[in-house]
């Protein structure tokens, strides 16, 4: 709104002036650096982000250097973060960048949304940050804070919330500062209007417009949907070596963790003897065999419950020769070359150990 700025606004931008997180990508907001904090930001908390965030922009410090890089390098970069898709839509973004916009982002909304992973929030907080256009970038915080000014008591998943909320900030963004209004939101969303327990309403700039404070209802807002529960899967993961070498793979370019390397695994939770039968039936005979501690890890919408073994063998070549897409890796090119997901990070943890 380019007339009188919105009270609302006003409040909210005086907050964030002065309690405002420090963040890398906030002192040095240039397109290439919000969007790369803003994908991954998607599914993963600040704290965690920063020195991932620090890490890669040291290996890949603009589009260009992104759109070069070779697979292997960029997906170690985001080892740990999850979401893989992610850092592949972002090398596939950089490259249509470097190929249809001469290597500089494009800054619009509209344009920026053509890119690769680029979905309508992302694409707005790009434009209003680094580019100063006012639009809202609606997102889990700004549609919960969104819900509970106004009692919204509709589903906060539906299409309509969403629409509902882009408008009610759309009334309200300051034409000469939209970046700061809607990282003032994600804060206040972040910092005090928090999704899980009560919110902080002593702490809310925002607290005496707010409707479901008012009627002391805050909890009541956002309405959600319950989560269906999720899958359990119980896997066997087997860690091979002959002392100096571990066996690896690369997971299917399609599918769950796409493309990552694993440890050989196999559904089901073998015992011992049926673990041996299975490293056997891979040309391998064991030397020695040990039971691992169990793992468990939570995806979105499954759980693995693995089960491990750490099997000793004296040589790892009859595998490597049945099988071309199997790599004997050492600890050190664990650590630097092949991205292990976070999923096998308790057994990686167990494999390191053994230096």
């Amino acid at each position: 709104m380019d007339k009188k700025q919105h009270p609302e606004a006003t409040i909210l931008l005086e907050w964030y002036d002065a309690s405002r997180r420090i963040l890398p990508w906030r002192e040095d907001p240039t397109p290439y650096h919000v969007w790369l904090s803003e994908i991954m930001l998607q599914q993963t908390r600040v704290e965690a982000a920063t020195d991932y965030y620090l890490r890669f922009l040291k290996a890949l410090p603009d589009v260009a250097s992104l759109a070069a890089a070779p697979e292997d390098q960029y997906m170690k970069l985001w080892e740990g973060l999850g979401y893989y898709s992610r850092i592949r839509n972002m090398h596939k973004a950089a490259c249509q960048i470097m190929e249809h916009y001469g290597g500089t982002m494009p800054g619009t909304a509209a344009e920026l949304s053509k890119l690769a992973g680029i979905g309508e929030y992302t694409a707005a907080a790009i434009a209003s940050i680094a580019f100063g256009e006012a639009v809202p970038s609606v997102d889990g915080n700004l549609l919960r804070v969104f819900a509970r000014l106004t009692s919204y008591g509709e589903n906060i998943k539906d299409k309509a919330a969403k629409a509902a909320a882009t408008e009610y900030y759309r009334a309200r963004i300051p034409g000469d500062r939209p970046g700061d209004y809607n990282q003032a939101l994600m804060d206040l969303g972040a910092t005090v209007c928090l999704p899980n327990g009560a919110p902080l309403c002593d702490r809310c700039p925002l607290s005496g417009l707010c409707k479901a404070h008012a009627d002391s209802r805050e909890q009541d807002f956002p309405v959600v949907p319950a989560k269906a529960s999720r899958k359990v899967e119980k896997m066997t993961i087997f860690l091979i070596t002959d002392g100096t070498r571990v066996i690896i793979r690369k997971r299917p370019d399609q599918g769950l963790l796409a493309g990552l390397y694993e440890f050989p695994n196999i559904s089901g939770a073998l015992t011992k003897s049926k673990a041996e039968g299975f490293v056997r039936e891979m040309g391998l005979e064991p030397a020695g065999i040990t039971k691992t501690p169990a793992a468990r890890h939570i995806f979105s919408h499954k759980e693995w419950h693995m089960t491990g073994y750490l099997v000793q063998v004296p040589d790892l070549d009859p595998v490597r020769k049945a099988d071309p897409a199997v790599i004997a890796a050492t600890t050190q090119e664990l650590r630097d070359v092949y991205s292990i997901p976070s999923a096998f990070s308790a057994f990686l943890k167990i494999l390191l150990s053994q230096e």
